[in-house]
Parts: structure tokens; sequence; C-alpha cells
């Protein structure tokens, strides 16, 4: 008999850097962990690679110049407004130093009281206090300030960064609305910087007669001056690299989840299921600070992950269906209920409260937690056990 159900292993590789065979780095990494450990491998076992590391494979980078050149050419480079960036350091200030530079004037407009994957500007008790609505009110930056305080310092970072965004180019004004057609009193050129919300905001401003509408999805789709490119996302999950570079979010994965796939059942006789994840899709309690800042949890992923849960609710099969048994004969009812279970749950009680995500988001959360984003150097997920039930 098993005792254990899901287990989640980081694996350490070696330092990925451009050129490198990926494929065969993530499978020796895999099989060298097993022979290693003592472990072994199962139909359905998946393994997980991050995308920093497919993206690195690639030398799929941009420097502020060739950002600065793109935001030149398909705005003309004049007064550009830019709207609800993310407030992060790794994520968009190497990508606010490019714009700034590729315009004569750049206006940013700060969404409040947090950015969108839920960076706090001020607090929503702070905003109350003071009589704001967020719906309605606008304030250039002296005006939040005189509403707000000297400083609006992040919980987490420290960091002030409406003056850090400032300090970022010698052109910038920055103002604050939750209304996208209120860049259009200063610019009528606009990028939107959203991620989850981009699409909308765009409609918003070309039905509100911009003249020019571009997101950050639109810049760097194809190479500029022999730059990385990701004609799908553009700048969109991009990363901190150096000083001038950022990291790409990484292009055409799917050969690579293929390829793994196909390398692995060679070696183990197993149907393993592969993807590339990058942000998982959760939220701290304390900070309310969203983690996906990335466009998808997953880019590319093997057939068997698509698709959501079809799950059964233990605790409400043991209170209400069998709430007379006990002991073995609850868990055989519990467990013969499992194996009769419809293809498609969607509808029935039983089923309520179990998570109705897609397996790609569920999976890219438990390997973004389990591989970290700083020193553990395990950019390899192996997630086994994560489709057994209780009656396996």
């Amino acid at each position: 008999m098993r005792f254990t159900g899901t287990v989640s292993r980081g694996i350490r590789a070696p330092i990925i850097k451009q050129g490198d065979d990926l494929i065969e780095i993530v499978v020796d990494s895999v099989l060298a962990a097993a022979a290693g450990e003592g472990f072994s491998f199962h139909d359905r076992d998946v393994v997980a690679m991050t995308e920093a590391i497919v993206a690195r494979s690639q030398g799929n980078y941009v420097s502020t110049a060739q950002i600065a050149a793109d935001v030149r050419a398909k705005t003309g480079g004049g007064t550009v407004g830019i709207i609800f960036p993310i407030l992060s350091r790794n994520r968009f200030s190497m990508l606010l130093e490019g714009i700034s530079r590729g315009c004569e004037k750049l206006v940013i407009q700060l969404s409040y009281p947090a950015d969108e994957v839920g960076n706090q500007l001020i607090s929503i008790d702070t905003m109350d206090e003071k009589g704001v609505n967020p719906y309605t009110d606008s304030f250039t930056e002296e005006e939040f300030r005189a509403i707000f305080g000297a400083e609006t310092v992040h919980r987490f970072t420290g960091v002030d960064y409406i003056s850090y965004y400032k300090s970022l180019g010698a052109n910038v004004e920055i103002i604050f609305s939750n209304d996208a057609r209120h860049i259009l009193t200063r610019a009528d050129t606009v990028i939107c910087c959203d991620i989850h919300s981009r699409h909308r905001s765009k409609r918003i401003l070309k039905a509100a007669g911009a003249k020019t509408v571009l997101g950050l999805d639109e810049l760097l789709t194809e190479s500029v001056d022999g730059s990385g490119y990701n004609p799908q996302y553009g700048l969109l999950g991009s990363n901190k690299a150096t000083s001038e570079q950022v990291k790409l979010f990484p292009r055409n994965c799917q050969p690579y989840v293929d390829g793994i796939a196909a390398r692995l059942r060679e070696k183990t006789g197993k149907q393993i299921e592969v993807m590339v994840y990058g942000d998982g899709a959760f939220k701290d309690p304390v900070g309310g600070i969203w983690e996906l800042a990335d466009p998808v949890v997953s880019p590319a992923y093997t057939p068997g992950l698509s698709g959501t849960p079809n799950e059964l609710k233990l605790k409400y099969l043991a209170d209400n269906d069998f709430g007379d048994l006990k002991g073995e004969a609850l868990a055989e009812a519990i467990r013969q209920s499992i194996r009769d279970k419809e293809s498609d749950l969607v509808g029935n009680m039983a089923s309520e409260g179990t998570t109705p995500r897609q397996l790609t988001d569920l999976l890219g959360s438990l390997c973004d937690l389990t591989s970290g984003s700083g020193d553990k150097g395990t950019p390899i997920i192996l997630i086994q056990g994560y489709f057994d039930t209780y009656a396996d």
C-alpha cells in the first residue's frame, strides 16, 4: 500500500547558457536524479522546466537600446503615454528605461491603490479614509502626494516606485487614474503595459479616439538590430538580465516539450507529460500580490495536460452519501465512487469545492513554489502522483 500522494521534486541542473542542448540537459538531469535518489518513473509523471532556461538556451535577450529603437519606429518618438505598468524593478524598470529613450516625452499613468498584480501604492483603507473614489478620481503626481503623503513605500521591497520610475528617464511625468482614457489628456499615442487586461485597455483607448495604441505584446515581436524577440508576447513576461538587457519570454516552446517527452519515453518506457512553466497563479494573503506577471502560466505542454481536474470531493462523499459508514466500509465505498465517476463532473454536487482551474495553471503554480525564484538551482521539477486518486 502506498502512503503518499503527490510528490514534487526540484531537480538540480547545470547553469543553462545560450546554445545549450536543453532537451539533453533536462532528460539527463531527471535521469541522474532518479539514479542518485533511488526513485522510479510512472505513466503520467510530469516533468516541468522553467521558462527562464528555455529563453536562455535560445539567447532570447534584448537591450534597452533595441527597445528604444522599436518604440521610436512604432510610435514616431514624440510624446508617448503608457498605462498600468506593474511596480517591479525586475519586470518593468528596464522596459521603462528603453521606452523613455525611444520618445521625447513619456507620461506614465499608474493605477491605484495597487497595480494589476497587487503591488500596493497605498492601502485600500487609506484610500477610503481620504474619501477617494478609485473609479472616478484622477490625479497629478503633486495631487496624489498631497493626499497620500510624500512617500509611498512598497511593503516588501522598501521602494517608492513613484520616485523610482520617475528617475529612470529625464522626460517622465507621472499621473494616476484607473480610467484608461485619462491618458488621452496628455498623449494620443499610448502603450498599454497591463498584462491580463491589455485587450480591454486597447479596445477602450481605440474607441476613445487614440491615434496609436500598442501593447507590450506588440513590441519586439521581430528582431531589432539582431535582438531576441517573441512573436506572440513581445515584451510581456520579460525579466531584467543585466543593467542593459532583459530576457524575453521564450518563443516556440512546443518542440522542447515534445522532444523531452519522446526522449524520456525512450529512456524510461513511461508516458511522461512535459510542460514549460513561468509564474504561478496564487495570491499572497499578507501583501495582496498575485504572482502571475507572465502572460500565461504555461506557454507549452504535452496533450495529456490539457483540460481541468475531474475530481470528487471526498469530504462531501464522507459526510453526505456515506455518512452512515465508518472504517474500511467507508473507505471502500468512496473508492468505488471514484472508480465509477462520470468523465465530466461539471454541475455534479459531489465535485463542488474542487479547484476549477486549468491543469497547467495548477501544476505551474506547484512548480513555481517548488523551484522558487532565487538560488535553489532547481529549474526542473518532477511531479509524481498528481493524477492518482484515493482509489489507486
